[in-house]
Order: structure tokens, then sequence, then C-alpha cells
């Protein structure tokens, strides 16, 4: 159920993504003409924002269709026996479209044996094979394989680009919602669309006086980092840990700037220092120390706010 919206409402084309203008400009351009399109593009940023929809994009828009088109997950790779095998593939002209195109999800859990395979491919990429890198950790990558591909970073969306995505979604399938529901959703969702298309699904199929109430509760259900992040004003430290310890094994960078997100919104929705204090000890990013470094902004925020 969570995910109906999020899969009915995925953009197609470029001219139906909301928000990251200036990725979405660039790739523009390239279908234009004005810049030659790269053999290899990595998209980079946060989970649920809109890296492999634009990868399929590309692709769609490039002309791969059926076999010519290959999507692959983490769940899918087996490390340089996949490699080998796109390597092999790609000397093999299209079956049915004009270019054969592989999309490359959360690359960097490929394994370094697999990643300097897969450098060899973006290396040597015959004249109809395209590479799309998707990944939440870049910096996992070989730096080579980065330098080797033409980068995006998809950001997060700001507040108003949540609420332009859910009201064209609503007004779509014939709903209403209550500003309260909006402004709700779009600070709970950290400004990843598929989250707040997920917690719209769950808004819209109840009754008009309940929405702001499923909306509050089907996001603390959604993540934990929500919980982390209203816990940092004010709650006892204890509480915290037990929230950072439910989050081990999550990505690190991305709870940080769904904390940034949180209390931005906290901070334009009227002033309030603890917030702008909290946002402070989450500023730099997280890449280099990973949990840990996320465990002292947490310990920092509530004692020195």
């Amino acid at each position: 159920m969570n995910d109906v919206l999020y899969l009915k409402h995925r953009p197609e084309t470029l001219e139906e993504v909301v928000g990251n203008e200036n990725v979405i400009s660039v790739l523009k351009s390239y279908f234009e003409g004005t810049v030659p399109f790269p053999r290899s593009i990595l998209f980079h940023g946060p989970t649920g924002c809109g890296k492999t929809t634009s990868g399929r994009i590309i692709a769609t828009q490039l002309g791969a269709v059926g076999d010519d088109l290959k999507e692959i997950d983490s769940a899918d790779f087996r490390g340089i026996d996949t490699i080998r095998e796109i390597r092999k593939k790609s000397m093999y002209a299209p079956l049915n479209s004009p270019c054969r195109i592989w999309i490359l999800d959360e690359i960097h859990k490929a394994t370094n044996d697999a990643q300097s395979a897969l450098l060899k491919a973006l290396e040597d990429t015959p004249s109809h094979i395209y590479y799309i890198l998707c990944t939440t950790e870049p910096q996992k990558l070989l730096p080579a394989i980065r330098g080797r591909c033409s980068q995006f970073q998809v950001e997060a969306l700001s507040g108003r680009d949540i609420k332009i995505l859910l009201r064209k979604v609503v007004k779509s399938e014939n709903e209403k919602i209550d500003k309260t529901v909006y402004d709700q959703i779009a600070q709970d969702s950290f400004g990843y669309p598929r989250n707040a298309l997920q917690i719209l699904s769950q808004v819209l199929a109840v009754d008009d006086d309940k929405r702001l109430i499923v909306a509050k509760k089907s996001a603390e259900t959604q993540s934990k980092t929500i919980e982390l992040c209203r816990a940092l004003m004010g709650k006892p430290w204890g509480d915290v840990a037990i929230i950072l310890k439910g989050l081990k094994g999550e990505d690190p960078e991305s709870i940080r700037r769904a904390v940034l997100g949180y209390y931005q919104s906290v901070i334009l929705n009227g002033r309030n220092d603890v917030a702008a204090q909290i946002m402070d000890e989450f500023i730099e990013p997280f890449y280099n120390s990973g949990f840990p470094q996320l465990v002292l902004a947490c310990y920092s925020a509530l004692f020195n706010t």
C-alpha cells in the first residue's frame, strides 16, 4: 500500500521531475545537443530522491528498450562475475534499440575487484553503450570510477517542492487535503519524494478528520529517524541512545541530512535557537566517521544546547 502512489506517479520524463532543477537542466541540455552525452553517469545522493528514476528516464529518452536495457540492483549483484558478464555483453550490438544501457543501482556495494573490473569497462566503452551508476555512498567508490563518470548530486527536495509534488498527486487523485496535512507530510518526509508519497498513500486511505493524525503516525512508523529528530529537542540521553541503537546499520549520512531537513522546517516556521544549535552539530558530512560521528553529534546536540 505504501508504494502505490510512489510507483503510480513516478516521473517518466525530465519535464515531470519536481526539484533538482540544476541536474535536470544539464540532462536536458544533453538531449538538446548542446553538449555531448556522456557514456557513463553517476547519480549520488540520499535514498528516495530520484537517482534511479532519473536513470530510467535517460534510458527511455536514449531509446533503450527490452533486453537492451538492464537494471541491476545490489540484491542481484554477484561482484566481479556480474561486471565480467556486462563487459562481455557490451561487445554485442543492440538487439532492438540504438544503444544498450546498464543501470547499476547501489553500486557502492560492489567489491573492490568488481569496481576495478567496472573501471576497465568505463575506460573502454563502445559507442553503443551507456552506463548509469546510482549510489547513496559515493565515497565508497574507487576515485577513478568517480573520475570517469559525469557526476550529478541529487538533493532532497525543499519543503516548497515537496508540497508542489504532493498537490500535483492529490489533484491527480481527485482528492483534497488540508494545509496542515501538507505541512506535516513535508516536515516528516525530510524532503524525500518517496517518503512523502508513502505517507500520502496512508493519509488518503482514511477520512478527512483522521488525516493529520495518520500523517503523524505514518511518519513515526516509517522511520526511527523522525523519532531521533524529535528526541533531540529535549529528551533524556538514555532515550536518544535507544533510538540510535535502533538506527545502527542505517546510512549515517542520510540520517544527518534528515536531521538538517527536519530542523530547517522547524526554524522556517518560527525562530528557534535550540533548533539552530542542533543543526550546527550536523553541518559537517559523516562520510568519513560514519555512525560514531552520528552518535557524537547527537550527544553534543543534547548537552551543548
